[in-house]
């Protein structure tokens, strides 16, 4: 595609709207292709790649300007040092003296980096990380978090085979792979669009993470069970959890946002489900929720986090994020947890998730509930995967990165009520 000075402009207009970094980047980039409806495919394609390519690498391409550094050159070095843009390709989408600037600019050396720098992280989050693990071992997961995502897809099993779905996509020449972790995952090669293929119409097959699809093996729910998805959001594993109990027994999905709620309703419908029931609730100790206490056999709980385990589709949250945010996120987690606890019937199981790569998120908080909570036990995840033929060496907690299973950033923790928790 021929780079153009229009390109170039709109690109780096695009970057000014994600620094302000108030909203999540695939909003701020919605609404900016809405207002400018003029951009062709291939164009916004430019511009989103570009764009999050300066999110990835921001400490790094910040380095190397040094107090050069403005929105618009961060887009030119962006092209130039991270996508292999060359000088000729420029030529007509910049002046001269831009032209003789890039010139430089491909020749620079980076120089000594910190290692918050060498990570593209912040320096709060890197020395965050480093009370937990070696610098090496923060610089590969800084690597794998820094990467582009690939697109996985989750088939529902009411409705098709996973091998029958890749015999489908190989007929129509849409390059595809079982996932290596989940039974139910596939991995595509490319990102081709699919929201009107009919397997996606027709709820044959979701876009869901490898790593996400993991958690409701975890849960493990069984036939005409009652299970709680106590923070559904729009509802993924919700869909996941209905499958796999045949879309019997009840399954509530809550969730404090209405339209949030009000989306998995068609999801539902297009998976064939009727066992879900969307609740939407104030809070943890809604009426709504009190009433099922004691009576689920299976809890899922994925708490709202930092969601610093998805960088590689949302890079703006190192940058959103903050020490503050953080704690405040890890208070509203304990309480959480605390209140979906009460749902759980003697001998059933409680699982805690996130997309989290910070302890205090994670550990932190199953270690301070069990504390207060001596009815319930934890079960080593590795276990349960084990159980269900899912060969993965987790050992007490499922711990998922990049850099070693190839899905985004998450933990969780298995736990069951032996006996009458304390509330």
């Amino acid at each position: 595609m021929r780079i153009t000075p229009n390109l170039i402009d709109a690109t780096t207009t695009a970057l000014n709207a994600l620094f302000a970094f108030k909203y999540p980047a695939d909003a701020v980039l919605s609404k900016f292709f809405r207002d400018n409806r003029a951009l062709g495919q291939n164009e916004r394609g430019f511009i989103a790649e570009t764009a999050y390519a300066v999110l990835r690498r921001r400490r790094l391409l910040e380095h190397l300007l040094g107090a050069e550094v403005t929105r618009r050159r961060l887009v030119l070095a962006a092209l130039t040092r991270l996508a292999g843009v060359s000088q000729r390709q420029l030529e007509g989408a910049v002046g001269e003296k831009e032209l003789k600037w890039v010139a430089d600019l491909k020749g620079r050396q980076v120089g000594d980096l910190t290692l918050a720098e060498q990570t593209d992280f912040p320096d709060w989050l890197a020395d965050r990380l480093l009370q937990h693990m070696t610098p090496q071992a923060l610089l590969l997961l800084a690597q794998g978090l820094n990467q582009a995502a690939p697109l996985d897809l989750r088939v529902n099993p009411l409705k098709y085979g996973r091998e029958a779905v890749l015999a489908r996509f190989a007929e129509e020449g849409i390059a595809a792979e079982a996932g290596t972790l989940s039974p139910l995952c596939i991995r595509l090669k490319a990102k081709p669009a699919l929201q009107k293929h009919p397997l996606y119409i027709d709820g044959s097959i979701e876009v869901q993470d490898e790593g996400s699809q993991l958690l409701g093996y975890l849960l493990a729910p069984k036939r005409g069970e009652l299970v709680a998805d106590f923070c559904a959001g729009a509802g993924g594993k919700t869909l996941l959890l209905g499958a796999m109990m045949r879309s019997t027994g009840r399954l509530y999905a809550f969730d404090v946002s209405d339209k949030r709620l009000a989306r998995l309703k068609a999801r539902v419908a297009r998976a064939g489900l009727s066992n879900v029931h969307p609740v939407v609730i104030a809070n943890e100790n809604d009426l709504r929720v009190k009433r099922l206490a004691g009576k689920a056999d299976r809890v899922l709980v994925d708490a709202p986090c930092s969601g610093l385990g998805t960088l590689r589709r949302n890079p703006d949250l190192k940058w959103r994020q903050t020490p503050e945010g953080v704690a405040e996120l890890a208070c509203k987690q304990h309480d959480i947890l605390k209140g979906a606890s009460r749902l759980v019937k003697q001998g059933g199981r409680l699982v805690y998730a996130t997309c989290s790569i910070l302890p205090e998120e994670n550990e932190a908080v199953v270690a301070d509930f069990l504390a207060a909570h001596p009815g319930f036990r934890q079960i080593p995840a590795q276990d349960i995967i084990e159980k269900q033929g899912i060969a993965l060496a987790c050992g007490e907690t499922l711990r998922l990165a990049p850099h070693t299973h190839g899905t985004d950033g998450f933990f969780a923790a298995v736990l069951e009520r032996n006996q009458e928790a304390s509330t």
